[in-house]
């Protein structure tokens, strides 16, 4: 624990997200409403997506064009910082982790946008600020900087 808080310090919530091609709402909530039954007795909140449904509800929401996505990964590959860019899942063997640009500035506490095609400087200089704001140690690279590919 590099930073010595609580692992939960600053957690609003944790996403899961999955890729169902069956797009319609009442199938996304059948998934969150499972979702919210198994994890209800541990207190915590959850937010569940399909990551085929993302590119419906995004532009209303955010503003910006957003292509439908083919898998999970793709999800990720778009998120807003590249610190953030990290995925577990559940396997028969175990775990796989996607983490397309490693661990680096995570280990290193570092903030960095990602160039992603649907990246909002807006958006990620609020949750920088918020993040800021928690961990006062942490490096919040600016919107001008060189964003590598």
């Amino acid at each position: 624990m590099k930073t010595h808080r609580a692992v939960d310090h600053g957690i609003s919530d944790y996403d899961i997200f999955y890729f169902d091609r069956d797009t319609s709402w009442e199938a996304e909530d059948r998934i969150i409403k499972r979702v919210h039954d198994a994890v209800g007795p541990l207190g915590v909140s959850i937010e569940v997506r399909n990551q085929a449904r993302v590119h419906l509800w995004y532009p209303e929401k955010h503003g910006l064009r957003y292509p439908p996505l083919m898998r999970s990964t793709d999800g990720i590959d778009r998120f807003l910082t590249r610190n953030t860019q990290l995925g577990v899942r559940r396997t028969p063997e175990g775990y796989d982790v996607y983490a397309p640009n490693g661990f680096d500035d995570v280990a290193n506490m570092i903030v960095r946008p990602n160039p992603a095609p649907n990246f909002s400087a807006a958006n990620y200089e609020k949750k920088a600020a918020r993040w800021k704001a928690l961990w006062p140690e942490i490096t919040v690279l600016p919107v001008t900087a060189p964003r590598p590919r």
